[in-house]
């Protein structure tokens, strides 16, 4: 299955950066706690999101890039 990108590029480069940062201190700054291991884990997803180029929740606000 194939998406439609629907970030751009600053958009994608600040998710990344982001999601390490909050997978760094969900791991090390709470170590063993359930918020640390909810924020990695929503760290993960905007790793993800961010490599990816495409949002679930900017399609269903009809956010979309535009058109070259």
């Amino acid at each position: 299955m194939l998406y439609h990108k629907n970030l751009p590029a600053w958009e994608r480069a600040m998710r990344t950066i982001g999601g390490v940062v909050m997978i760094a201190y969900g791991l090390f700054g709470m170590p063993g706690t359930m918020a640390g291991y909810l924020i990695a884990g929503t760290g993960a997803i905007a790793i993800a999101t961010g490599f990816l180029g495409f949002c679930p929740m900017c399609v269903m606000v009809g956010r979309r890039l535009p058109s070259p």
